[in-house]
């Protein structure tokens, strides 16, 4: 008896360890991508190109009165006092835990686990960051955030980049929550009218240009080259390839379809 429970127990462990390994085989398709990010020596150096670029590219603007780096900066410019325009998600907070653990979860982002994680403040942030962020404020240049993250999350997304050591002050005039359109064009208007604005920097293309947001691959791409002269001086852009508009272009940005939808577009967009 105890010889035919054995052979049983084996069996059945054989044919568990055979599904789990199947299961695991299917990897989530954030999988590469998140961990290249939490991982990859190449990724922190890119991030840290960006901030010392930036650093540098801060210094020059400093002394040049035309330099904006705002298409809605209007005349008259010249005179007001200097401020830098970042982004928040994946720009100076990390988020890659958030996306880790829906790997974990086999499950995508939804609205109420994201703002779950904003409450818990436990963002880290992008190495480089903080010390771009102190490099500006010692020049007294102005650090104003333009973030997509809603009104709601203003609280615990002000106490998480405290927490992480960025500079003060932060508050409702210096963090710009979303509570309309996804699209930044108004927002960095309305910073526009009271600053120069030195440098944008951020990880999506619409955090430096309102004409990306909802365009085509062919669009973003022609937007892209035409401002040539921007990326790297005035515009610093760190990468990102776990979400953001480029994903959306992919499918035409019809967020309704399914996930198997989604995949089976992206497909189609391979190039052989």
């Amino acid at each position: 008896m105890r010889i035919i429970i054995t052979i049983l127990i084996i069996s059945f462990c054989g044919f568990s360890c055979k599904n789990q390994t199947k299961e695991n085989t299917a990897s989530h398709e954030m999988l590469n991508s998140v961990l290249w990010m939490q991982t990859a020596a190449e990724y922190k150096a890119l991030c840290l190109q960006a901030f010392n670029t930036a650093k540098t590219m801060l210094d020059i603007a400093l002394k040049d009165k035309n330099w904006t780096a705002a298409t809605e900066q209007l005349a008259a410019y010249q005179n007001l006092p200097p401020a830098v325009v970042l982004d928040i998600d994946e720009t100076v907070l990390d988020n890659s835990a958030y996306e880790a653990g829906l790997i974990i979860d086999n499950t995508d982002y939804i609205s109420a686990s994201w703002t779950k994680w904003c409450e818990e403040r436990r963002a880290g942030s992008i190495t480089g960051a903080v010390d771009f962020c102190k490099f500006a404020a010692a020049r007294n240049v102005q650090i104003i955030y333009i973030t997509n993250r809603k009104q709601i999350e203003y609280n615990a997304t002000r106490d998480n980049l405290l927490n992480e050591g960025f500079p003060e002050p932060i508050d409702d005039t210096t963090l710009l929550m979303r509570t309309g359109s996804s699209n930044k064009t108004d927002r960095r208007k309305t910073v526009s009218e009271k600053y120069r604005i030195l440098l944008l920097i951020g990880d999506n293309a619409g955090d430096f240009l309102g004409g990306f947001t909802g365009a085509s691959l062919s669009y973003r791409d022609t937007l892209a080259i035409a401002h040539e002269s921007k990326w790297g001086t005035q515009w610093i852009i760190l990468p990102n390839p776990v979400y953001g508009d480029w994903e959306g272009a992919l499918f035409d940005y019809r967020y309704e379809l399914n996930k198997s939808q989604k995949i089976s577009e992206k497909y189609k967009r391979l190039r052989l």
